[in-house]
């Protein structure tokens, strides 16, 4: 019985998984289709304005301040303020857990970066990009609903401006002066141009911190960027980051900790995106975007390095900077030496969504800092393999306290302490720590950072993105930093080598006996056809 069981399930159930499995596949695809079907149409025929702004009287009048223009703008919108004060654009915090930390809050206003270091003491040159009005220092109302900036994000003319050095503020005199009336004739709905006026321009430039977000990306090609091209679908940055009263999908692990409320490409692309199943079976541990994001900073150049410690030399006694053959600033006498780079290829880590951060209090014992850590390793089952941007840098810390330092890098007059304008480091870190009301040795050093950034946007087309040689090969592979695992083609196994050794070895002798046997067989039937025959 058992013997005439196993053909049966050779010959019956076999054929009929491998058909169930073929099945699965053709509707995961035809899913995926119809996903991006209806993606497309939503994008392509995105709705017209249901009302024409420059119609209402409460605004055709002559503003004097952009806190009349909010005003304006939530006497029909009622409500709207507050759910932009319980956002992160608002207040640049939120509270996470962190294994080892508990629940702390954290974001741009307390955090440490290795770019122009952290926002505090410096209010008011950094938060031009905050969503309000005001913010200098310590003292700003975070409760006061007219500090609000609409206009900055709901702009559609393109003109608005906020002044640098204002805390937030538009510029108030002068030919950068916004046109309210103009403006607010031309209300709307988020563009990429009004994401991109900040997120484009962090650090003091366009494509400074991000590597794959910057300008470029208002009117590219399909090589650059498959989504946001005008030679597609020209899409929004709001078309991946949905937004329900106003808090925004998205997770920026500069600052952020947890995996939660993200913006994801499966949200639009499925689970199993490809028509061959060995590339849905990658998604089980690799990203998207490892594949699809072969290289960044496509257009304009990103810094790689920034070196503190040059920072405060001069020429004659005077600051001065030095620029290279593509007018990248290689060196400034505010902020030191940098590197430049473009058409970078990413690094590579194991990433949960989990992060950590190197907060201002902590000691440090390894070298060099981390300034974020990205959790993750190839055991974990959440963590899937990120095309990153690692930044490093070099900036100042506590020789005593093991700490890095905030410097006090802005003011409006000079004699502050602020390094931009006074270029004295002892004077810059004193002010900074007393403003953050951390204990401060006095004596100083600067130690090498690295601060992770993961990669997302500029994705390539299909025919453009990484080759499967890229990674599975001994020279060079692109995951050649990942070594907690076994991949084929790129990793000696003895174990793996030895049994595909004698799988080779002992399918040669297979067939070379088969062959033999079937000499000997053919021998042996003609001796005993030519016995028949006699």
């Amino acid at each position: 019985m058992k013997r005439k069981l196993i053909p049966f399930l050779i010959i019956v159930i076999v054929p009929q998984v491998f058909l169930a499995i073929a099945i699965l596949s053709k509707q995961n695809e035809s899913s995926s289709i119809a996903q991006i079907e209806e993606l497309k149409q939503r994008v392509m025929s995105k709705p017209q304005k249901a009302v024409d702004h420059g119609l209402f009287a409460e605004l055709q009048k002559d503003f004097k301040t952009p806190q009349e223009v909010t005003a304006a703008c939530l006497s029909c919108h009622t409500g709207r303020a507050k759910e932009v004060m319980s956002t992160h654009h608002w207040l640049w915090e939120r509270e996470s857990f962190i294994e080892g930390r508990g629940v702390v809050s954290l974001g741009k206003k307390n955090l440490l970066n290795n770019y122009c270091t952290g926002i505090r003491s410096s209010e008011g040159s950094c938060n031009k990009c905050h969503a309000g009005f005001g913010w200098g220092d310590k003292s700003f109302n975070f409760t006061n609903e007219l500090n609000v900036d609409c206009i900055v994000c709901h702009d559609n003319t393109e003109t608005y401006e906020k002044a640098s050095g204002g805390s937030g503020y538009p510029y108030m005199e002068g030919p950068l002066k916004p046109d309210y009336k103009h403006i607010t004739a031309n209300i709307g709905k988020p563009t990429k141009y009004n994401c991109g006026y900040c997120h484009f321009y962090s650090a003091g430039g366009n494509n400074i911190k991000h590597g794959h977000l910057e300008e470029a990306l208002l009117d590219c090609s399909r090589d650059v960027d498959v989504h946001m091209t005008s030679e597609g679908m020209d899409m929004n940055c709001t078309d991946c980051h949905e937004t329900k009263n106003h808090v925004m999908n998205g997770r920026y692990y500069g600052t952020a900790s947890n995996d939660y409320n993200r913006a994801t490409c499966e949200q639009c692309h499925g689970d199993y995106p490809h028509e061959k199943s060995i590339l849905n079976e990658h998604s089980i541990k690799v990203t998207c975007q490892a594949c699809h994001i072969p290289v960044y900073a496509k257009v304009n150049s990103t810094k790689l390095y920034w070196d503190w410690s040059t920072a405060t030399r001069m020429k004659d006694g005077e600051p001065f900077e030095e620029k290279d053959s593509l007018g990248n600033k290689t060196f400034q006498s505010i902020k030191g030496s940098a590197q430049w780079a473009n058409n970078v290829k990413p690094e590579y880590v194991w990433f949960n969504g989990q992060a950590n951060h190197t907060l201002v209090t902590d000691s440090l014992t390894e070298f060099p800092v981390k300034i974020n850590t990205l959790y993750g390793e190839y055991r974990d089952p959440k963590a899937k393999i990120w095309p990153v941007k690692i930044h490093r840098g070099k900036q100042p810390m506590d020789k005593n306290y093991k700490r890095l330092l905030q410097a006090k890098l802005w003011d409006a007059e000079k004699n502050k302490g602020a390094l931009w304008v006074d270029f004295n480091w002892d004077e810059a870190l004193k002010k900074g720590m007393e403003y953050i009301d951390v204990p401060y040795s006095g004596e100083w050093e600067f130690v090498e950072t690295e601060m992770y950034l993961p990669i997302s946007h500029m994705v390539s087309p299909k025919e453009k993105t990484v080759s499967c040689n890229e990674c599975h090969t001994r020279e060079n592979s692109r995951l050649e930093g990942l070594t907690d695992f076994y991949l084929p083609g790129r990793d000696r196994n003895k174990t793996v080598d030895l049994a595909g050794t004698l799988i080779i070895v002992l399918s040669i002798l297979g067939v070379m006996g088969h062959g033999a046997l079937r000499v000997l067989a053919s021998k042996k039937r003609k001796q005993q056809q030519n016995l028949i025959g006699e």
